[in-house]
């Protein structure tokens, strides 16, 4: 049974087969990049010296450090207008429809559930047509309401390591592979620790997922 708040997802029916749960932001569709041109669209300017969004985003009448509360607001108004600016990342749907043959795919996109309309249109114009969950909750829990206790693999894929350790912690089963599109942050990020593997890109994270399911 899948405890997951209806207001949060698509239609969920798994098969009797691997399942690949996947992040959005970064993995299937370009973040920061769009947020970038969104940002100077906006009187404001990223520069990444670290990785994180907070402390790196300026003012670009006065050059100060934009707060973190303005952050937050950017990153609200830009979800607003996701459709216009996210495009998808290289070769994340011809790798998605390959894995898709011999896999379930599901999304699971850390975003307010309000939101989930729009971005739901927008992966669908973009031939991403598999089911998508949209959540502020930690997404080690989701992902375990979600696989329940079916013994087939399972397989979760984000850019953010606390989403993966989420993962790992309540499924230590799975197969966790960190992927980021953007090259700026991907080499301003962190070691993701033990047991996640780092996919360069879509091609490299086929065939991890791949080799797993096959083991």
């Amino acid at each position: 049974m899948i405890r997951i708040p209806d207001a949060e997802h698509d239609t969920l029916r798994l098969g009797e087969r691997p399942l690949v749960v996947c992040d959005i932001d970064e993995v299937v569709l370009e973040f920061v990049t769009p947020f970038q041109g969104f940002l100077k669209a906006n009187g404001h300017e990223l520069r990444p010296r670290s990785f994180r969004l907070t402390g790196n985003i300026v003012n670009l009448e006065d050059g100060r450090e934009t707060e973190a509360e303005d952050v937050g607001r950017l990153i609200e108004a830009f979800f607003s207008e996701q459709a216009e600016w996210q495009t998808p990342v290289e070769a994340a749907a011809e790798s998605l429809a390959n894995l898709s043959d011999d896999a379930d795919i599901v999304f699971l996109t850390a975003m307010p559930p309000r939101h989930r309309s729009m971005r739901r249109e927008l992966l669908s114009r973009h031939g991403f047509d598999y089911p998508m969950i949209a959540t502020e909750s930690p997404k080690g829990p989701a992902v375990r309401a979600l696989h329940g206790d079916r013994t087939h693999p399972v397989v979760f894929l984000d850019d953010i390591f606390v989403n993966l350790h989420s993962v790992r912690e309540h499924m230590p089963q799975t197969l966790l592979i960190n992927l980021m599109a953007n090259p700026t942050f991907r080499a301003l990020a962190p070691d993701p620790g033990d047991g996640v593997s780092v996919a360069t890109d879509w091609p490299h994270a086929e065939s991890l997922i791949r080799a797993h399911i096959a083991a």
